[in-house]
């Protein structure tokens, strides 16, 4: 037997670059092209209302007696028992927006009768807002039992966020 012995020859070919020179900046277009694609919103995303709370009101104005939201809760149940007491029902709506314009919002209700109420908000700093319309007095009282409600964010003609409850 032969043995036949190989020369192995290791070249070690000098790089055309450096390897983690190479890969941050790689890691850095990925970064930038996400920071990119994440800061450009699209129109639809401009405005959202994140929720809508609907709250019967007693003569006084209060829709709870103390500001726990245990008490809360119970003096709404109170309210939805004892319909005498009402004197009317408010929604209170967070809501956000991208552009710092005039918009208004929209709460449609239907009972007895169909309402609608509207107001003008504006977006200030960071952060959502919380706006309050309400439904009070003789209006309430021809209204009747709420049914379904519905809250629209409008910038003019153009509606830019909506929610609203099952039954709409």
């Amino acid at each position: 037997m032969r043995s036949i012995a190989f020369e192995i020859r290791c070249c070690k070919r000098p790089r055309s670059y450096n390897a983690p020179v190479f890969t941050r900046a790689i890691k850095v277009l990925a970064l930038t092209f996400f920071a990119f694609a994440l800061s450009s919103n699209g129109e639809a995303a401009s405005a959202r209302i994140k929720k809508v709370l609907p709250h019967f009101i007693d003569a006084q104005g209060r829709n709870s007696i103390s500001p726990s939201l245990y008490e809360r809760d119970a003096y709404q149940a109170f309210l939805r028992q004892n319909s005498e007491k009402r004197a009317g029902i408010s929604f209170d709506v967070q809501w956000t927006a991208d552009r710092k314009s005039d918009l208004i919002l929209q709460v449609e209700m239907r009972g007895t009768t169909a309402e609608i109420l509207k107001m003008p908000v504006r977006k200030k700093g960071l952060f959502s807002r919380w706006s309050s319309v309400a439904l009070v007095g003789e209006d309430y009282k021809k209204f009747g039992e709420l049914i379904a409600w519905r809250a629209t964010l409008w910038d003019g003609d153009q509606q830019l966020a909506e929610q609203k409850s099952f039954l709409w």
